[in-house]
């Protein structure tokens, strides 16, 4: 198990590398194909030609693309200095650079924006995966029922609608009309737990919604499939319990996949739930780069994408360390 686990993470870091790789060729090059000058990007419209050039050298933009990528590599690694001619500005590990709009370290505004991204991405996971997980479930136990319809009926409304539309009527409903949830600035959990839940609940409730239907349909598929197995029918043939077969034999066999997406989807939403955080004004990853894109700021966009790819890379290693606690099988392949 420790050889898997250190191969997994020797595998975990060559991924990560070869992202950045990419990522920094896109953010850096393509500008540069398009005619657009990063260090002009950087200053703005209305420095002079001195002003340019005195933004390239310091970002190191006047070098060859494999010393610039070296560059950033080390910074992450072991902080880098900026030559800004009299002075040396040192960016601490890890650093992703400067915001070509405010001139901050990109990395504390991430790390300034990372709560509210978490904060949305754990609370609708815990819905989304035991609502998803036990509709499925009873849909599959209640083959046919009204409760199978129900279940089936719920789950094709959310994965229809988008966040955009869902989030809007909740809080059209339950923010204005009936005024249950507050709206307004997002709330520290320090600061308020109550007022911290109270606005993110419906947000996390529109999220929940787009994510449990894949989880229903997909519990409610694995689960027939399961309870047809024979080491089912034997569990049934010594006289165990209908709920001890469900919950000890046959669940085993459904987390697996459900295991497998749920580390995909929390990863991604980790790197930033873009739609859910721009319609209820929550000033998380998602936003930030949003307003990135908008104002062409490539260092956040840039830094933004390898948290995105860090987090995802992350929840995969430990989704394959999970499957031989989940189902025994798996150590016996």
């Amino acid at each position: 198990m420790i050889n898997y686990i250190l191969r997994r993470l020797v595998t975990a870091a060559l991924l990560l590398v070869a992202v950045s790789i990419v990522t920094f060729a896109i953010f850096f090059l393509i500008p540069k194909a398009t005619g657009a000058d990063p260090a002009e990007m950087y200053v703005g419209k209305t420095a002079t030609p001195a002003d340019v050039e005195a933004t390239r050298v310091k970002l190191g933009l006047d070098k060859p693309i494999y010393v610039q990528y070296a560059r950033f590599a080390k910074g992450i690694v072991a902080g880098r200095d900026f030559n800004s001619g009299p002075t040396i500005t040192h960016c601490s590990a890890p650093c992703f650079g400067y915001s070509f709009r405010t001139d901050r370290e990109v990395w504390p505004l991430l790390i300034d924006r990372l709560p509210v991204t978490i904060s949305l991405a754990l609370g609708a996971a815990v819905i989304w995966l035991v609502g998803g997980v036990l509709g499925g479930v009873i849909s599959a136990l209640k083959r046919g029922t009204i409760w199978d319809r129900a279940a089936m009926i719920i789950a094709l409304a959310g994965v229809s609608l988008p966040i955009y539309f869902t989030g809007l009527v909740f809080q059209a409903l339950f923010v204005h009309q009936w005024p249950i949830f507050q709206g307004g600035e997002y709330i520290n959990f320090v600061d308020d737990p109550l007022g911290w839940a109270n606005k993110l609940f419906l947000a996390w409730v529109s999220l929940a919604l787009l994510y449990a239907a894949t989880y229903t349909r997909l519990t409610r598929a694995t689960m027939l499939e399961t309870i047809s197995e024979d080491y089912i029918r034997t569990a049934r043939a010594k006289g165990l319990k209908e709920r001890v077969v469900i919950a000890k034999h046959a669940m085993r066999s459904v987390l697996t996949p459900i295991v497998t997406i749920f580390g995909l989807d929390l990863g991604g939403l980790l790197g930033g739930a873009i739609l859910t955080e721009s319609v209820f004004s929550l000033p998380g990853i998602g936003r930030l780069s949003i307003d990135a894109v908008t104002e062409k700021d490539l260092p956040i966009i840039l830094g933004v994408t390898l948290f995105g790819a860090f987090f995802i890379v992350m929840a995969n290693m430990i989704v394959d360390l999970l499957y031989a606690v989940i189902d025994p099988r798996v150590r016996l392949g």
